[in-house]
């Protein structure tokens, strides 16, 4: 399945492209923003990684869109939906490169992923797992209306935290 192009004020959301890999490849060696995604990887497997992400879109119907800003098409970084093997159920994931940082695009990016993921594509819940520290990602998710439901050992990540998001009943949609 090719990923549907999402637009907002200052974001397109696009599906993921071979031109993309060097901004990932980039984002998994830097220590502290891949600690979230399990660590730093080598350059081949974060192209596993990257990969991954686009064969799910295949397999799952959603997968994770590049974000883009509209004024300039610089690639911003990712936002989507994720649901490998093992994971407990479909999960509203990111990651935003260290220059679009502090813009609220991760916000705008993810409110729009999953307004459409309710209202288009039928999810009646989403969780966002937060390795425990991930303080950004923490606040998203809080920003977003998401409460911690538990703690859990993630298959892949370890120990995780569970964030709620509210349902569409919730938000209204």
């Amino acid at each position: 399945m090719k990923a549907p192009t999402l637009h907002t004020e200052r974001l397109t959301l696009r599906g993921p492209e071979a031109s993309d890999f060097e901004k990932v490849a980039t984002f998994f060696t830097d220590e502290e923003r891949a600690h979230g995604f399990g660590g730093t990887l080598p350059r081949d497997q974060a192209w596993r990684w990257f990969a991954s992400t686009i064969g799910h879109w295949h397999l799952r119907g959603y997968g994770f869109w590049t974000v883009m800003a509209k004024d300039t098409s610089e690639q911003l970084g990712f936002v989507g939906l994720w649901n490998p093997e093992g994971w407990p159920e479909p999960e509203l994931g990111w990651v935003m490169f260290a220059q679009a940082e502090g813009y609220g695009y991760a916000t705008e990016a993810a409110l729009a992923v999953r307004n459409y993921a309710y209202t288009n594509m039928g999810f009646t819940t989403l969780t966002s797992n937060i390795v425990p520290g991930n303080t950004r990602s923490i606040a998203l998710a809080e920003r977003l209306g998401a409460v911690l439901e538990k703690t859990y050992e993630n298959i892949e990540m370890g120990t995780e935290h569970l964030y709620r998001h509210p349902s569409p009943q919730e938000l209204g949609l």
